[in-house]
């Protein structure tokens, strides 16, 4: 995993920001699956909400860029740091909302009020950032394992 780590984390920031491009785009189709406050001001077209797509759609081709540069011969320690803490970041916020969401189509909240969008987000949406969040981390920790070249291997 640890080779495909970088790889992997880019292409599901780069797809992610498709999705939302498309939808600053003005595109609709999917909107449903997002469901809730996100879908209404993504179809009302406000520039509120246009400025939310614009900066989340930059933060992901951000996101997908730092994956990249992780692949790279020697990333700064800076951005290793930043990947590692993005990771962990997306992969809690994705692990936070997938059990949320689990517990409320179990209806430990009681009955959910759009269970067709919660449903793409116990299942898709939220594991999305789990995986992307592991990957990001993983290749951020490789990196940051990996011996500086010029650098003496620790005595044993």
């Amino acid at each position: 995993m640890s080779r495909w780590a970088a790889p992997t984390a880019a292409v599901l920031a780069f797809a992610s920001a498709a999705v939302t491009a498309y939808w600053l785009a003005g595109g609709t189709a999917g909107l449903d699956t997002v469901g809730g406050e996100v879908e209404r001001l993504a179809r009302e077209r406000s520039s509120g909400a246009v400025a939310g797509l614009a900066l989340t759609l930059l933060l992901k081709l951000a996101a997908g860029f730092l994956a990249l540069a992780l692949s790279g011969p020697r990333p700064a320690r800076a951005l290793v740091m930043l990947a590692l803490v993005a990771g962990v970041g997306l992969a809690l916020y994705g692990g936070v909302l997938v059990l949320a969401g689990a517990l409320a189509l179990a209806g430990v909240a009681g009955e959910p009020s759009d269970e067709y969008a919660l449903r793409w987000h116990v299942f898709f949406w939220d594991p999305w950032f789990v995986v992307w969040g592991v990957a990001l981390a993983v290749a951020a920790w490789r990196v940051r394992s990996r011996p500086r070249s010029g650098s003496r291997p620790a005595p044993r």
